[in-house]
């Protein structure tokens, strides 16, 4: 695996998800112009959850020695953790912080480094590398959505 663009990609995950959603209006973020979907706020706040997430579940596997971490459903965290209230732009600068700050640490290790394990108690072992890989993919996977709704709410201007 290709640690080097891999943490490039990641590292630039906070400036793609920007550009996903610029000049997006307060009711473009709330609306939801595909049934059954979340709106773009959902989205932004969902990938900042779980940029958390991931930032801990990294920096674990890095300090400790086989460390265990848990799942969380993005329901639950969609239902409990107040979506509809929260700013656009501070989801923005979280996600950007939280990769700017673990890009920082990702860059001082060696090869070594990325094969450490942590135990996911759903998924079994993952490496570093791994959770890397996935939290990178998160991003780009959810992009894409946000993608879809602004050619559906563009589409309706028309």
């Amino acid at each position: 695996m290709a640690l080097n663009p891999l943490i490039e990609e990641y590292a630039a995950g906070g400036a793609v998800l920007r550009r996903a959603v610029a000049g997006f209006s307060e009711a473009q973020f709330d609306a939801v112009p595909i049934p059954g979907k979340w709106s773009t706020r959902q989205v932004l706040c969902h990938i900042a959850d779980f940029e958390l997430v991931y930032a801990d579940r990294m920096k674990r596997v890095i300090a400790e020695d086989e460390p265990t971490f848990f799942g969380g459903d993005p329901d639950l965290f969609a239902a409990g953790l107040a979506y509809d209230q929260r700013d656009a732009e501070e989801e923005l600068q979280l996600v950007e912080a939280v990769r700017a700050q673990v890009t920082r640490i990702l860059r001082t290790l060696d090869d070594a480094d990325f094969q450490r394990i942590g135990n996911h108690h759903e998924d079994g072992p993952l490496t570093l590398a791994a959770l890397l890989e996935k939290i990178a993919g998160h991003l780009q996977h959810h992009v894409r959505f946000i993608e879809e709704k602004r050619v559906v709410l563009e589409g309706m201007q028309r």
